[in-house]
C-alpha cells in the first residue's frame, strides 16, 4: 500500500503528480496533482489500477474533500497529435500543478521521465504503489478522464468509449473499420492514421 514516507523526505509542500490515457486511441491525456493532508490520508487510497470503479469514485470525492489542494490537466487530441504524446503528457501535468490553489516546493512524478514542471521533481517508477500523494492524483485524473469518455460516447456513439474509454478493444478497432476516425480520434496513432490511409488492414 502506498504511505506517505517519500513525502516526508520532501521539501515540504510536495504534491504528487501521475497521468491517465497515455495510451489509448482516442481522447485527451489526464493529469492529476494532489498536496494531501499529512494528517487526513483518505482510507482504502491505492493505485487506480487496483480499484474497482466504485473505489475509485468514492476516493475522488474524499480526496477532493480532504486534500490541501487537488488539480486535474488535460492535453487535447490536437496537442497530443501536434506535440506527440510524451510532451502532451508533460503538458498536462505542467497544467495540473500550475493549477493547484496551494504553490508546491516539490513533485513527486510517477514514472521515470523527468518533465519539466514549475517546482523541482522527483520521478518515482511505480510511484502510485509508493507514494499516497502520487496514488491520489492517479485517481483523480483517472476519474475525470473517464468522465469524459463516457460523454463522449454519447456525441460520438458506435465506438464504445463509455466502456474501453479509447483504449484498443475489438468494438472499437470494428467501429473504426466500419464508421473511420471521429473527431477525437489521435490521427497521429498508427492505426487511426491507417485508417486515414485507406489501409484498414494495418489495424488490429
Amino acid at each position: 500500500m502506498p504511505d506517505m514516507a517519500l513525502e516526508r523526505l520532501s521539501p515540504q509542500p510536495v504534491c504528487g503528480v501521475d497521468e491517465a490515457g497515455r495510451g489509448p486511441w482516442a481522447g485527451p491525456v489526464s493529469a492529476g496533482a494532489v498536496i494531501l493532508d499529512p494528517s487526513a490520508i483518505p482510507p482504502g487510497l491505492d493505485d487506480s489500477k487496483k480499484l474497482s470503479t466504485k473505489a475509485r469514485d468514492g476516493l475522488e470525492v474524499q480526496i477532493k474533500q480532504m486534500a490541501l489542494a487537488w488539480c486535474v490537466g488535460f492535453a487535447s487530441v490536437e496537442e497530443i497529435d501536434a506535440l506527440n504524446i510524451l510532451q502532451a503528457t508533460g503538458l498536462a501535468m505542467r497544467r495540473a500543478v500550475e493549477g493547484l490553489a496551494v504553490t508546491p516546493a516539490f513533485a513527486l512524478v510517477d514514472g521515470n521521465y523527468k518533465f519539466q514542471l514549475p517546482c523541482p521533481i522527483r520521478t518515482v517508477v511505480k510511484g502510485d504503489s509508493l507514494s499516497s500523494s502520487i496514488a491520489a492524483a492517479s485517481i483523480l485524473a483517472k476519474t475525470a478522464r473517464d468522465r469524459l469518455m463516457v460523454e463522449a460516447d454519447a456525441l460520438y456513439p458506435g465506438y464504445g468509449f463509455a466502456a474501453h474509454k479509447g483504449y484498443h478493444a475489438p468494438i472499437h478497432v470494428e467501429a473504426l473499420r466500419r464508421q473511420g476516425p471521429c473527431a477525437i480520434h489521435r490521427r497521429s496513432w498508427a492505426p487511426v492514421r491507417a485508417l486515414l490511409d485507406d489501409a484498414p488492414g494495418l489495424i488490429g
